[in-house]
């Protein structure tokens, strides 16, 4: 089944690609790799979720703003290489939680990106990752996810 056909059937679609906000690139592919910027949670050019988790934020909500950060990222993946059904592997997935000092709880905020690319992509989903708990994202978003991704 094709990648865009599981997200509808997941009532998922993939949001309109957001301009760089600065001075990068949304993508860079070296060979079969391709290395994607941080995306955050952004839908039409409008912020989805702001605030910290264990403030503003469940971590429930956290979860579902790393959904929207994936969703993100799978545009930027479809910009780049034309489908998604051409990706091989999600290699590694870099997860920032905008959280509450002492916040111990980023990995279950990142598993919202995590879970999306394993119900995509089955075992090619599955990825190396880190999920860390941080002061602050970039216009206050709730997370921000990057990742490599092998094509």
């Amino acid at each position: 089944m094709k990648i865009e056909q599981k997200l509808n059937e997941l009532g998922l679609s993939l949001p309109n690609p957001s301009p760089a906000a600065g001075n990068y690139l949304p993508y860079v592919r070296i060979s079969n790799l391709l290395y994607l910027s941080g995306t955050i949670c952004m839908i039409d050019g409008k912020m989805t979720h702001l605030g910290k988790v264990g403030k503003e934020h469940t971590i429930e909500l956290g979860y579902n703003a790393a959904q929207i950060c994936a969703l993100n990222t799978l545009t930027n993946i479809k910009q780049a290489i034309g489908s998604l059904d051409l990706v091989k592997q999600i290699v590694f997935l870099g997860g920032y939680v905008n959280a509450i000092e002492g916040f111990a709880d980023s990995p279950a905020v990142i598993n919202g990106a995590s879970d999306l690319f394993v119900q995509l992509y089955g075992d090619a989903g599955k990825h190396a990752r880190a999920a860390v708990a941080v002061a602050g994202l970039p216009k206050n978003s709730t997370v921000e996810i990057q990742c490599v991704i092998e094509v």
